[in-house]
């Protein structure tokens, strides 16, 4: 036990390297190829630490287009793999993510109908999308629980079929909104952005996510032993002392919020939720004090790269980071459906 908690431990440290590694090598990539040293150098002039020797368009690709992309990029990726560990152990379903109570589509729908409404002010906008990314995924929520609760109770199997269908009937009011409303670029942008994208990152994304990830990555963290606990079933939670339904219901709240910043960051990305958990878990165990924070920064540094590829492959165009994952996602999603059916014949 002890040595596999260090090698946990171990793996956060190597993937907290990797992640500032990335985050330097991703920013200095891209059609303006930069050193990693005149990364480096605008950075800290921009932080006070040494000033920079660099023309105003570099300092500006740097500071204002690729950096906050990293950033975002790494803080989305972190979110939804929070956000997938979460949601596997409240619902003991291996194969679930972000998508699976519709809080995804839920966030998608409210985020398309700002995206679509073009309140003109970009401070307006960089308002009004979380916020409607954040309502639209608590409504999604509440519309999976009450249907679960119609159903006769609310336990994970019945969550996670309401969830279902609450989140196909989401994305089809999102696509009947498109349809209604869409006209011009529009319609190419919110498309754009529904496949996934962080195209458009800026600082203000950056604030977004982040704050999402310093509200909700300590309330996971505290309550690890809690996961650990719904993970074996409600009875062993409920030996614990805590009420399972307030947690469950507390738990559920900070994913739709996770979830409703991710998606107003960078749009619909999936498979990061289902991907990087069993990742990870495979080389931490179960144990969710220690699988958290490698998750996290597991799903920072694939995130981060998926990003690069997606914007680096078809050189000059860009391809939006949802088909990337996707493309890395489908296979692994077969891989633990197989592993699932196995373990449940076994």
């Amino acid at each position: 036990m002890a040595a596999t908690a260090r090698s946990a431990w171990g793996l956060s440290a190597v993937l907290a390297l990797a992640l500032i590694a990335s985050l330097a090598a991703a920013a200095s990539i891209g059609v303006a190829g930069l050193s990693l040293g005149t990364v480096w150098q605008v950075v800290a002039d921009h932080l006070g630490l040494a000033a920079a020797d660099v023309s105003a368009l570099t300092d500006a690709i740097v500071w204002e287009i690729r950096v906050p992309r990293v950033l975002t990029a790494a803080a989305v990726g972190a979110g939804l793999a929070i956000a997938g560990v979460v949601m596997q152990a409240l619902t003991r379903n291996p194969l679930a993510d972000p998508y699976l109570l519709g809080l995804s589509s839920g966030a998608s729908l409210g985020a398309v109908g700002v995206l679509l409404l073009g309140l003109g002010s970009a401070v307006a906008l960089s308002v009004a999308l979380p916020a409607a990314a954040f309502a639209g995924a608590l409504l999604a929520l509440a519309a999976s629980l009450a249907i679960a609760r119609a159903a006769g109770a609310i336990g994970p199997a019945t969550v996670v079929l309401a969830g279902l269908a609450v989140s196909q009937f989401f994305a089809a009011l999102t696509s009947l909104v498109i349809f209604l409303t869409a006209q011009g670029d529009s319609y190419r942008q919110v498309l754009a952005w529904l496949l996934g994208s962080l195209a458009g990152s800026t600082w203000t994304t950056v604030v977004v996510a982040a704050a999402a990830l310093a509200v909700v990555l300590p309330l996971v963290v505290a309550w690890a032993s809690r996961l650990d606990a719904f993970a074996l079933g409600d009875t062993a939670a409920q030996a614990l002392g805590f009420s399972v339904r307030a947690t469950r219901l507390a738990l559920f709240v900070a994913v739709s919020l996770l979830t409703g910043a991710m998606v107003s960051a960078s749009g619909a990305i999936g498979f990061v939720g289902l991907i990087l958990p069993h990742l990870v878990r495979g080389l931490t165990g179960g144990i969710h004090r220690r699988l958290v924070p490698a998750a996290a920064l597991g799903g920072a540094v694939f995130l981060v790269w998926a990003d690069t590829l997606a914007r680096t492959i078809v050189d000059p165009r860009e391809l939006p980071v949802g088909v990337v994952t996707a493309v890395i996602g489908v296979p692994a999603f077969v891989i633990v459906l197989v592993r699932a059916r196995r373990r449940r014949a076994s």
